[in-house]
C-alpha cells in the first residue's frame, strides 16, 4: 500500500507576535498523521496567500520566504528519499526525527519542569509566595516518582506525554500516593502549567490535556461558633505564649486575614476609612488582591496590647507573630484547655470572620467578600453554604407570613 503524503504552509492566526504578524507553519500529513512545526519565519495577513501557500507578490522579502519555503520542500523530498534508500517505514516519527533532528526529539520533561521551578524561586517574594515554590517541588517530586514506578525511568521525552499518561498519573497520586481527591486534582494542575509552557514554545503538537476533566470537591469549612469563640476570650492562661497566640489568633477572627497577611501587617497598614474610624489597609500575599477591614473593638484592644512588645518595635510589626508552625501546635493547646473538640488551625479564624462574626451577623455577603479579598463572590458563597442557622431564621421570616396568612383565611371561612 503506498504511503499517502502531503505538505501544506500556512500563517498560523493564533501565533501572532508583538508586531501582529503570522508565524509560518509547516504542517506534514503522513497517512492522515500530523506533524507542524514552525518556519522561524513571520508574514502580514495581508501579504500571504492561503490558496498558493505562499507569500504574495514579488517584493524582495516575498522571493526569500518563497525560496525558503521551496527549500523545506526539497528537505522533505530529501528526507522521504533517504528513509525509502534505507528501507525505513514512512512515518511521521520517522519524518519528524530526519525534519528536526535530535535535539527535538530529546526534549526531556525533568529538566524543563526544574527549569520552571528555578524560575519561581527566582520570583520567591516578589510575584510567588515560598509556599507556592514549596508546592512545585513536591509536583516535581511526584513526577519522578511516577516515571519510575510506570515506566521504569527517570525522565521522559515530553512528545510521549499523552492523554494516558495524565490518567495514570492522576491514579498513581490516588492509589499509590493515597493522595485525597483535592489534592490529586492540585498536583496534576501543577503539572499542567509545566505541559502549557511546553504548549507555548511549540515543543508540543498536541495537549494531553485536551479531554481531561477532573473537579475539586467542596470541603466542609470548619468554624467556631459564638460559644467557643467566648470561651477562648474568657479563658485565663497561665502562659504568656498560650495567651499571645490565643490574642493572635482572635485578632484574624476579627479580621479574616490569613497568617501571611497577619505577619506582614505594620502600623503603616492602618489609616482612617471612609467613615472616620480605623481601618486595615493591606494586599493578601496568597491573590495580591486588596483588603479593607474595619477594625473592630477588640481588634484595636488587641493591637493597642502589643504596641509595645520589643518585637513589634524592632520589627516594625503589628503584632508579635510566631511561625506558622508554632502557632498550631499552640492551638491545639487551646482547644483542649477550651474544651473545643475541632482540631483548631490559624486558618480557622479566616472562617470564623467569613462565617460566626460576618455573614451569620447579618453582614451582606458582597460586603464579606470584599474584606476577605475574594476575587470571586463564587469563593465567598462557600462559606453562606453552611450556615444553616442563617438560613433557619431567614425561613422564619417566609414561615411567620404564611402563618399570618394562613390564619387570615381560615379566620375569613369560619366567619
Amino acid at each position: 500500500m503506498k504511503t499517502k503524503i502531503t505538505l501544506h504552509f500556512y500563517a498560523k492566526s493564533t501565533k501572532a507576535n508583538a508586531a501582529g504578524q503570522l508565524p509560518i507553519y509547516v504542517r506534514l500529513t503522513v497517512d492522515g498523521k500530523r506533524l507542524e512545526f514552525s518556519t522561524k519565519k513571520f508574514v502580514e495577513t495581508s501579504k500571504w496567500s492561503s490558496e498558493l501557500s505562499k507569500m504574495k507578490g514579488t517584493t524582495e522579502e516575498a522571493r526569500s520566504i518563497n525560496s525558503y519555503l521551496d527549500l523545506m520542500k526539497t528537505k522533505v523530498f530529501n528526507a522521504q528519499m533517504e528513509l525509502m534508500h534505507r528501507n525505513e517505514n514512512l512515518t511521521i516519527e520517522n519524518f519528524k526525527e530526519k525534519l528536526l533532528g535530535t535535539e527535538q526529539r530529546q526534549r526531556m520533561l525533568i529538566p524543563i519542569f526544574q527549569d520552571h521551578n528555578n524560575k519561581i524561586k527566582e520570583l520567591v517574594g516578589k510575584e510567588y509566595a515560598p509556599g507556592t515554590l514549596e508546592r512545585y517541588k513536591t509536583s516535581l517530586s511526584h513526577t519522578i516518582e511516577f516515571l519510575q514506578w510506570k515506566y521504569k525511568v527517570s525522565d521522559i521525552e515530553i512528545n510521549k506525554i499523552d492523554h494516558a499518561f495524565v490518567t495514570d498519573y492522576e491514579f498513581w497520586l490516588r492509589s499509590v500516593r493515597n493522595c485525597a481527591n483535592n489534592t490529586a486534582v492540585k498536583y496534576i494542575k501543577n503539572f499542567n502549567k509545566i505541559i502549557k509552557l511546553c504548549l507555548a514554545n511549540d515543543w508540543l503538537d498536541k495537549n494531553p490535556f485536551a479531554n481531561y476533566k477532573s473537579k475539586v470537591k467542596e470541603v466542609e469549612r470548619v468554624y467556631l461558633s459564638e460559644e467557643e469563640i467566648q470561651n477562648i476570650i474568657n479563658k485565663d492562661f497561665k502562659t504568656e505564649r498560650l495567651s499571645l497566640v490565643r490574642d493572635i489568633f482572635l485578632f484574624s477572627c476579627f479580621t479574616g486575614l490569613a497568617y501571611i497577611d497577619v505577619k506582614n501587617l505594620t502600623k503603616s497598614h492602618i489609616s482612617i476609612g471612609i467613615d472616620g474610624e480605623k481601618w486595615i489597609f493591606t494586599h493578601r500575599q496568597k491573590t495580591e488582591t486588596a483588603s479593607k477591614i474595619p477594625i473592630l473593638p477588640v481588634t484595636q484592644m488587641i493591637i493597642d496590647k502589643y504596641e509595645n512588645h520589643p518585637q513589634c518595635i524592632n520589627e516594625d510589626k503589628l503584632l508579635p507573630i510566631l511561625s506558622n508552625q508554632k502557632m498550631n501546635a499552640y492551638l491545639k493547646e487551646i482547644a483542649g484547655v477550651c474544651e473545643i473538640e475541632k482540631e483548631l488551625t490559624f486558618h480557622i479564624a479566616r472562617h470564623t470572620f467569613a462565617t460566626t462574626v460576618t455573614l451569620t451577623n447579618g453582614v451582606p455577603i458582597e460586603s464579606v467578600s470584599k474584606m476577605l479579598g475574594h476575587k470571586n463572590l463564587r469563593t465567598t458563597q462557600h462559606y453562606a453554604k453552611v450556615l444553616d442557622k442563617k438560613v433557619s431564621e431567614d425561613m422564619k421570616i417566609l414561615r411567620d407570613k404564611f402563618n399570618i396568612f394562613t390564619n387570615k383565611k381560615i379566620n375569613a371561612n369560619i366567619n
